[in-house]
């Protein structure tokens, strides 16, 4: 017991506990939407109780409250939610809910004793999918996000926080096919493994509450630069970007904006920042939306084109797959694309005949 990290493991856990509130309190009374709020607090309460409920002597001080145990539960599906939300702008759907409402239910049915190791295994297993899938969705959207904030967190995220989640869920195992093995000092159990929880959540959070106001903020167009010569220079690489989209050379698949900016003659960083300010776009696939999807309404509301599939039309305007062009249409119009178009034609005077 003199061993001094087991000493301070709970003051260490109480700092980050500390800056991981002070950050949901934050986002909470920031003017961000509810969903942001939402989704914050809960990883905010589920990470304080993963930290508290991990160390038995904090846990132990509070009675060992079975609630804390249940909000730490979700923690894995609720940091997926997370990420989801900021780095993919996605609402938050019933189905979103899922994998932190799975992780919830297997918990109670884990603490309850039923095929505990079976459900155990099951449980971490699937937490170290939802990290996994986590690290994808962060990697995935990176180059194409134009968020010089969001960027930044994108990187501590990918590149520590879900390696740290990955390596908990293999120590775990670990440690339960080896009681004895020396790695499980790095549990999140035990003071090592709470020290650099500890650590990723002080920087986390100083790096997420510099970058709140863009990581939450709606788009919208800047105000126009006040340099005459910025402003000369933007309306020059906004024409070129207005003959891009005349010309819909949005309809290529796999356009990124590095082959944009290219194709443009345009520094990256500079048609980034472009996009994101004068246009309002938070990353480049919203910067390609906008147009494939009013062509999409288009295509779907003219009658002639009754009979063309919607994923004939996703295709020929660009998308890879009937995924992301469902996903972008509903977010545009709050319609499947299938619904949409039905309630289009029924309001159209030009609809042929079947018989």
């Amino acid at each position: 017991m003199s061993d001094p990290a087991v000493i301070l493991d709970p003051f260490v856990r109480g700092i980050a506990a500390g800056a991981m509130a002070a950050t949901a309190l934050g986002v909470w009374r920031s003017r961000v939407s509810p969903q942001a709020r939402w989704v914050t607090l809960a990883l905010g309460v589920s990470t304080i109780c993963w930290l508290i409920t991990e160390s038995s002597r904090l846990w132990g001080a509070l009675d060992q409250a079975l609630i804390l145990v249940a909000l730490s539960y979700p923690a894995g599906g609720v940091f997926w939610l997370f990420v989801a939300t900021v780095f993919e702008d996605r609402p938050v759907t019933p189905v979103m809910l899922a994998p932190p409402g799975l992780l919830l239910v297997l918990g109670f049915v884990m603490g309850a004793g039923v095929l505990a190791d079976s459900v155990w295994a099951v449980f971490n297993g699937l937490a170290g999918v939802f990290a996994l899938h986590a690290a994808f969705l962060i990697a995935r959207g990176w180059r194409g996000d134009l968020i010089e904030g969001r960027r930044q967190l994108r990187a501590l995220l990918l590149g520590v926080v879900t390696a740290f989640v990955i390596a908990q869920v293999l120590i775990a195992f670990g440690t339960r096919a080896d009681p004895t093995a020396p790695w499980r000092m790095f549990m999140i159990g035990r003071p090592y493994g709470g020290a650099m929880l500890a650590v990723l959540v002080l920087a986390g959070s100083v790096l997420f509450l510099q970058a709140r106001p863009t990581l939450f903020g709606g788009s919208r167009r800047a105000e126009a630069a006040p340099d005459p010569r910025a402003e000369a220079a933007d309306r020059l690489l906004l024409g070129r970007l207005d003959t891009f989209v005349a010309a819909e050379g949005w309809r290529r698949e796999g356009l990124s904006i590095g082959g944009l900016a290219g194709e443009l003659e345009i520094p990256e960083h500079r048609l980034r920042r472009l996009i994101n300010n004068r246009l309002g776009h938070r990353n480049f696939a919203d910067f390609l939306n906008a147009s494939r999807i009013e062509a999409a309404k288009r295509r779907l509301a003219d009658p002639t084109e009754a009979r063309t599939t919607v994923a004939a039309i996703a295709f020929d305007l660009g998308y890879g797959s009937l995924g992301p062009f469902n996903r972008a249409f509903r977010a545009a119009t709050g319609a499947a694309p299938t619904e949409w178009r039905r309630q289009a034609l029924q309001t159209s005077p030009d609809l042929p005949e079947t018989g």
